[in-house]
C-alpha cells in the first residue's frame, strides 16, 4: 500500500507537497520521493526513510515549482531498494512523471509486449514503472505536438483497456498539466480537493481526505473508478469517464487497517465504520461467548483503538489502554523481512501491568496476518500478569493473498490459510480466539455508505473481482513475495535531478 498526492498551484507547492505526504506516511515507510516542475525542467528527490528524514531544507529549496507530485511507499512484489522509489519519469513524450498506488496484475504480459511493440525498456521490477511507460506509450500514440483534455482522456481510456487490476494514478505532463485516474473497479483510493485563492483555483490529488484537510485544501469529492480528472497548468479542471464498464468495489482493508481513522474515503468515515465493526463483534462476542469470563477489553493500539472502546459500551465491560506504544517504530506490518517484523514488536509495545495483573482480558485487534505479533502480544499479556487472554479480531481469517496493492504474504505465510479459528487459537496461544463474521465486516463499512453493492474481500473469501487471477498468478507472486527475496539491504539513492543531475551530498 502506498501514499499518492499531485497539487496544481498558483505559488510554489513543495511545501505542501511534503505537508501531505506527512499526513500518508501511514501508507509506507519505505521510500518517500516529491518531482516537480519549474521553467519546464524536472526537479525529483526520493529516497528510502520517512518523509522527515527523506527531505532536508536543501532539497525543498530546489523542488521549486507550483505543479508537483509526491509519493510514499512501501515494497510489494518488487524489491525494498530505492531503486523502486517514486514519482518515476519518462522523457517521451512531452516529459512525464508518475506516481501509483496500487498492483497491475497484468505487468509480465505488459513488461513483455512494452518490449516487443514499443522498443520501452523497464529499468526497475516496479509494475508502476510499466504502467508509466503504457502511459506514456499511449500518449504518443496520438500524434500531436499539443495536448487537449480530449487527447489525454482519449489515452487514459486506451490504458484502461490495457492494464488490469487496481490503481490510482497521478501524473504530471510537462507543459500541460496534472492526471489522475482511478481503476475501473475503484479498488484503491483517490479524492479530490481545492483551494481559492487571490490568483484562481489550486487543486489536489490524494489517497485519503486527511492529505486534503490538512494542507488548508477543501474536500470536493472522490474520483470515480475509471474516472479520469485533468488539470491545466493555468488551473482549469477537466473530469471524463474513461472505462468502459465501471463498478465500485472498494478494498474494505482501507477501513479495517490502512486508512487513518479521521479519513473519508468513498463517503465513508473510517472512523465510524471502525466503531460499527467493534459493536457488530461486540454483538457477536455477548451473543455467543456470553461464557467467557472477561475482566477488562484492552486494544493493540492504536487501529483497534476506536473497535474495542465501542465492543466495551456493547459488552458493558472496562475499557482500558493495556499497551503503550512507542511511535517512533514503523508498523510491523509494512516492515520488508520477517526477522526485523519479530524484533520490532517488543520495541513497539510495552504493556502496563497494573491493567493484566490477575485479570481475564480481551484483546482486540483490527486483524491477524501472520500470527506472529499476536503470539507475541500474548505472550507480554501474561508476562504482565493475566490470568486469560482472549483474542478479538475485527476483520475474518485473512486465508489468501491480496493482488491489488496490500502485500500479504503468500498463502502459506498466512495463519489463517487452510485452519479453523482452533486451529489458529493455538498456534497463537490464545485462552480463545474470536473473528468478526465478513457479513458483519461488510455491513458495518456500508452502514456509511449503503450506495455502495460490494466491496474489494479477496483475502477474506478468495475472489478476485477482476477475473484473471488463477493458481499459476499466485504461485508467481508467492516467488516475488517471499521474506528470502527481500532480505537485503537495501542501498540509499540520491535523485535530486533537474534535467543535469545535480549532485547533492547526504
Amino acid at each position: 500500500m502506498c501514499g499518492i498526492v499531485g497539487i496544481v498551484g498558483k505559488d510554489p507547492v513543495n511545501q505542501a507537497l511534503y505537508d501531505s505526504l506527512t499526513m500518508l506516511q501511514h501508507r509506507g515507510q519505505d521510500a518517500a520521493g516529491i518531482m516537480t516542475v519549474h521553467n519546464n525542467t524536472l526537479r525529483l528527490r526520493k529516497a528510502n526513510g520517512l518523509v522527515r528524514d527523506v527531505f532536508h531544507t536543501r532539497h525543498m529549496h530546489r523542488l521549486a515549482g507550483h505543479v508537483g507530485i509526491g509519493h510514499v511507499r512501501y515494497p510489494t512484489a518488487g524489491s525494498s531498494s530505492s531503486a523502486e522509489a517514486q514519482p518515476f519519469y519518462v522523457n517521451s513524450p512531452f516529459g512525464i512523471a508518475l506516481s501509483h498506488n496500487g498492483n497491475l496484475t497484468n505487468a509480465a504480459e505488459l513488461h513483455e509486449r512494452l518490449f516487443d511493440s514499443a522498443r520501452r525498456h523497464i529499468n526497475t521490477t516496479s509494475d508502476s514503472e510499466i504502467l508509466l511507460n503504457i502511459l506514456a506509450h499511449e500518449l504518443y500514440q496520438q500524434n500531436s505536438l499539443s495536448l487537449s483534455a480530449d487527447d489525454v482522456f482519449a489515452t487514459v481510456s486506451r490504458v484502461h483497456r490495457k492494464i488490469r487490476g487496481a490503481y490510482a494514478v497521478v501524473a504530471m505532463i510537462i507543459g500541460h498539466g496534472m492526471l489522475a485516474f482511478r481503476d475501473p473497479w475503484g479498488i484503491r483510493p483517490l479524492v479530490l480537493g481545492q483551494r481559492e485563492t487571490a490568483k484562481g483555483n489550486e487543486y489536489i490529488v490524494a489517497s485519503e481526505s486527511v492529505a486534503i484537510d490538512g494542507t488548508g485544501f477543501k474536500y470536493i469529492r472522490d474520483i470515480e473508478p475509471g474516472e479520469a480528472i485533468y488539470i491545466s497548468e493555468d488551473g482549469e479542471l477537466f473530469s471524463r469517464q474513461c472505462a468502459d464498464n465501471p463498478q465500485h468495489c472498494p478494498c474494505i482493508f482501507e477501513y479495517v487497517y490502512f486508512a487513518r481513522p479521521d479519513s473519508f474515503i468513498d463517503k465513508i468515515s473510517v472512523y465510524a465504520s471502525r466503531v460499527n465493526m467493534g459493536r457488530k463483534l461486540g454483538e457477536k462476542i455477548k451473543r455467543d461467548y456470553a461464557h467467557l469470563d472477561i475482566d477488562v477489553v484492552i486494544p493493540i493500539p492504536e487501529t483497534s483503538c476506536d473497535i474495542a472502546l465501542e465492543m466495551a459500551n456493547v459488552l458493558n465491560l472496562p475499557y482500558r489502554q493495556g499497551f503503550v506504544k512507542n511511535r517512533y517504530i514503523g508498523r510491523t506490518f509494512i516492515m520488508p523481512g520477517q526477522t526485523q517484523r519479530r524484533k520490532s514488536v517488543r520495541r513497539k509495545l510495552n504493556a502496563i501491568g497494573a491493567e493484566f495483573r490477575g485479570k481475564n482480558v480481551l484483546l482486540v485487534d483490527d486483524s491477524i496476518v501472520r500470527g506472529t505479533t499476536s503470539e507475541q502480544i500474548i505472550e507480554m499479556a501474561r508476562e504482565a500478569g493475566a490470568k486469560k487472554v482472549y483474542f478479538a479480531s475485527a476483520a475474518p481469517e485473512i486465508r489468501f493473498p491480496n493482488v491489488y496493492g496490500i502485500d500479504m504474504p503468500s498463502a502459506n505465510e498466512l495463519i489463517g490459510h487452510g485452519r479453523e479459528a482452533d486451529e489458529i487459537n493455538a498456534l497463537i496461544k490464545a485462552d480463545g480466539l474470536i473473528y468478526q463474521e465478513l457479513d458483519d465486516l461488510i455491513a458495518a463499512v456500508r452502514e456509511e455508505n449503503p450506495s455502495i453493492q460490494r466491496f474489494e474481500t479477496s483475502v477474506f473469501s478468495g475472489e478476485y473481482i477482476t477475473g484473471d487471477i488463477d493458481q499459476s498468478y499466485l504461485d508467481r507472486l508467492d516467488a516475488a513475495r517471499n521474506d528470502i527475496a527481500r532480505s537485503g539491504d537495501a542501498s540509499s539513492e540520491d535523485a535530486n535531478l533537474e534535467m543535469h543531475n545535480e549532485s547533492d551530498d547526504d
